[in-house]
């Protein structure tokens, strides 16, 4: 699985999106220009200690995220889709992409991928969740879809470990 961030501008959210993001075993895709420099303290302080067991990938642009994903599914997460983040069939290496902070994903972006477009849906008086949470409903989701890959068993031995103290 893979989250993909079109020009994000909070490094708290940055961080703590690369905190689920380690915890899950998925790639975090960065489209610039940031909003910030990746080596500072808020993203640290968010992601704490597991920015280092962190898969991150920078890109310039759209086209060189695109060009370097020939064939992805990319999901698009945004207010202005019709299509529920639930009716969404997720596959284990599709990519989930959410725009920044202030404006989202662009227009001219969004055009493309009416099909794959997905919401959260919130009372109508609500302009946006905060990026880290959205991240964080669609990400489990999929991996749910998906029988959370890599993590059933760990999550068994921890149990089986606490119920035999």
């Amino acid at each position: 699985m893979h989250i993909v961030l079109h020009q994000p501008e909070i490094p708290a959210n940055t961080g703590n999106i690369g905190r689920t993001c380690a915890a899950t075993g998925t790639s975090l895709h960065l489209i610039e220009p940031l909003g910030f420099r990746l080596n500072e303290k808020e993203i640290k302080r968010a992601g704490m200690d597991y920015w280092q067991q962190l898969d991150v990938t920078r890109y310039l642009n759209f086209e060189e995220f695109k060009n370097t994903h020939p064939g992805a599914k990319i999901w698009m997460a945004t207010t202005k889709a019709k299509r529920i983040y639930t009716e969404a069939a997720f596959g284990p290496d599709d990519f989930l992409m959410f725009g920044k902070e202030s404006a989202g994903i662009p227009e001219e972006i969004l055009v493309q991928y009416q099909e794959t477009a997905i919401r959260i849906p919130m009372l109508p008086s609500i302009r946006s969740l905060n990026l880290s949470n959205s991240v964080a409903i669609v990400l489990y989701e999929a991996l749910r879809q998906n029988g959370f890959p890599e993590m059933q068993l760990e999550g068994s031995l921890h149990r089986l470990q606490w119920e035999e103290s």
